[in-house]
């Protein structure tokens, strides 16, 4: 990429003669959803943060529609593919198998809450993107429901059981709770029971704890 000359405010401004990639363009877009909404995400506005030419955006995209079906791509490869991933992973219980689930929330990286939120927001105003919401709405929860199912409970109450967690986590982080990872951490224990009818182990509160960075010795 060379550099480009604008002529704005009576001066010349150099672009920077950095390289974007297809990603740059996305994790700038993705940042300015969150942040601001689908209607800023505009190809002039990212290359403005970006600080390079508009013209580099067809390199990687065929128009804005293209970009935001990647938006929506890399939401469902994120937050989607967590859920259903911890769910699916092998455990010894209930309690350690809604643990790994526990996991895509609180650690970071794997389940971003506010991508989440924005993307929703986003549907609210978009059939297409409510339709694609909707579908992975139903795929988290049924892979919540396959999870108790393997562990014995029946279709029915896997499915309110998996309904509870899901819209329990949801309504949580909407309310933006200041509770700290110590008041998590301390009510870990209660989480489980009330969650899967099964007093949990020692151990299986001890993994639970340790996700908020603390331990029994801690908080007992």
């Amino acid at each position: 990429m060379t550099e480009a000359m604008e002529q704005g405010g009576g001066q010349k401004r150099v672009r920077g003669p950095q390289r974007t990639s297809r990603e740059d363009w996305v994790r700038a877009a993705l940042d300015t959803l969150i942040s601001d909404g689908v209607a800023s995400v505009k190809v002039a506005i990212l290359a403005e943060q970006l600080d390079c030419a508009r013209s580099s955006f067809y390199w990687f995209f065929k128009n804005r529609k293209d970009l935001l079906d990647a938006l929506l791509d890399h939401w469902q490869n994120t937050n989607t593919r967590a859920i259903v991933s911890e769910a699916n992973k092998p455990a010894d219980s209930i309690n350690y198998a809604l643990s790994n689930v526990f996991s895509c929330w609180v650690l970071d990286g794997e389940f971003d809450t506010k991508l989440d939120f924005a993307i929703r927001e986003w549907a609210r105003r978009d059939g297409s993107v409510r339709r694609a919401v909707d579908i992975s709405d139903d795929t988290r929860i049924a892979a919540l429901s396959g999870m108790y199912q393997r562990f014995s409970y029946d279709a029915g109450e896997a499915d309110i059981r998996a309904r509870i967690v899901y819209f329990t986590q949801l309504g949580y982080e909407a309310l933006d709770p200041r509770d700290s990872m110590l008041d998590r951490a301390k009510s870990g224990a209660n989480y489980l029971y009330c969650l899967t009818g099964q007093k949990p182990t020692r151990a299986e509160v001890e993994r639970t704890v340790a996700l908020t960075g603390y331990s029994l010795s801690d908080i007992e």
